[in-house]
């Protein structure tokens, strides 16, 4: 199984240890070579990607850097390696707040001297606990709502900036052959998330550790999904998901929400036919984009951690033509420093520009505090309400309890 940035963003933080792993880690001293690291990746979908991560810990000067590209469950194999000897000394991934207060992953604080500025604030709150960086970003992934110029215009449509806008929208450009809105298979229960939160101008944790959405706001804005499933005007049963533009690209749907990742192929057959929105902020909130992806971590384990810290500053701080490369070479993503995504030239123009001010004004990302837990209670109650119609303040009270609860346990473990 190949797994994409796309399925870490649209799933969350990862479950934990289920499964173990392979001991082949590539792990132990080279006489007369220096250390010997080992790094390990998930497995990317992008034809590239493994050669230049291969290319890139060849060039590291200090240590002999085994690359391991590790297909199938990758967060539950690296769950698993973290509690052995034999698991990997830098990985890719976004540490758990188990992990971390397990004592499991080395506090990276202090790579980011000087340099925190200029990193993406959404791209490290889900590796930051306790005031304290566990993770480096290497990109950032979004979704966005994409949204086809002509057929709006044609309708006489705005391009949405409210969610009552959007509902309408989707409304208007319903016809017999094209629905107005897609947002997955079963109408956004699945990728949406937490996302409608924070447009309603809440959040899933307040700094302070409590539950953030404890508002009728949330109830009312959820309401408003449940109206677009049940009006009539979502795509459904398309025959490819939410994460890839065929819908979009095939004229069964006005506006699609989906990852910046489709954004190259959207370009090649639309041209400039196609715009880019933040999902649009409800009441007093304002719009929302999800940010998401993994970074590089060192596992407490590892026999030669300030050599892995130090090869972790240098790939992911300072080696920033690697960086861009990383992030544009091969898939279609954003740089973690602000300076880098400036600056890129494929960045610059037309809906890439666009993504980038978006994601930049409006990005928000999972909390730390947000367990797998909270994740699942809040999932299963948004799909009831976005498909089956439940009564949402109901359905958030009881999430609310659960979340409360689970924030409670996570905060006596600290």
């Amino acid at each position: 199984m190949t797994i994409s940035r796309r399925t870490l963003l649209a799933a969350g933080p990862a479950a934990g240890l289920l499964t173990a792993c392979g001991s082949d880690t590539g792990r132990g001293d080279d006489a007369g070579a220096g250390p010997r690291l080992s790094q390990w990746y998930h497995q990317y979908g992008e034809t590239g990607t493994e050669q230049a991560v291969e290319r890139y810990a060849a060039a590291y000067p200090k240590a002999k850097v085994g690359v391991q590209w590790r297909p199938g469950n990758y967060d539950q194999q690296t769950a698993a390696a973290l509690l052995t000897d034999s698991g990997p000394d830098v990985f890719e991934g976004s540490p758990t707040l188990d992990q971390i207060q397990g004592g499991q992953v080395v506090d990276l604080t202090d790579l980011l001297d000087g340099v925190r500025d200029d990193f993406h604030p959404a791209a490290l709150t889900p590796k930051t606990y306790a005031g304290r960086i566990w993770g480096i970003p290497q990109v950032i992934d979004t979704q966005l709502l994409y949204y086809r110029k002509s057929l709006l215009s044609d309708a006489g449509v705005r391009p949405p900036d409210t969610l009552d806008a959007l509902v309408d929208a989707a409304a208007r450009l319903t016809t017999k052959k094209v629905k107005g809105l897609f947002l997955g298979n079963d109408g956004g229960a699945g990728v949406l998330g937490g996302t409608p939160l924070y447009a309603a101008g809440l959040r899933l944790v307040t700094d302070d550790g409590k539950v953030g959405f404890d508002d009728p706001a949330a109830a009312r804005t959820l309401a408003r999904l449940h109206r677009l499933y049940a009006g009539g005007s979502l795509l459904l049963g398309a025959p490819a998901d939410w994460s890839d533009p065929s819908a979009f690209l095939q004229g069964l749907t006005a506006m699609q929400w989906s990852g910046l990742w489709a954004l190259p192929r959207v370009q090649q057959e639309l041209g400039d036919d196609f715009g880019v929105l933040p999902f649009p902020g409800d009441g007093p909130g304002a719009a929302a984009v999800p940010v998401g992806a993994y970074g590089a971590a060192v596992s407490a384990r590892s026999r030669h951690r300030d050599t892995a810290k130090d090869f972790v500053k240098w790939l992911w701080i300072e080696r920033t033509d690697y960086q861009e490369d990383f992030a544009l070479s091969y898939g279609f993503h954003i740089p973690a420093r602000i300076s880098l995504a400036k600056k890129a030239d494929r960045l610059k123009t037309g809906a890439a520009a666009d993504a980038v001010r978006l994601t930049t004004e409006h990005g928000y990302a999972q909390p730390l505090l947000w367990t797998p837990a909270d994740q699942t209670a809040y999932q299963d109650a948004l799909s009831r309400i976005i498909r089956g119609g439940a009564n949402p303040e109901s359905e958030l009270r009881a999430v609310v309890r659960k979340v409360s609860a689970e924030l409670d346990r996570v905060r006596r473990k600290s």
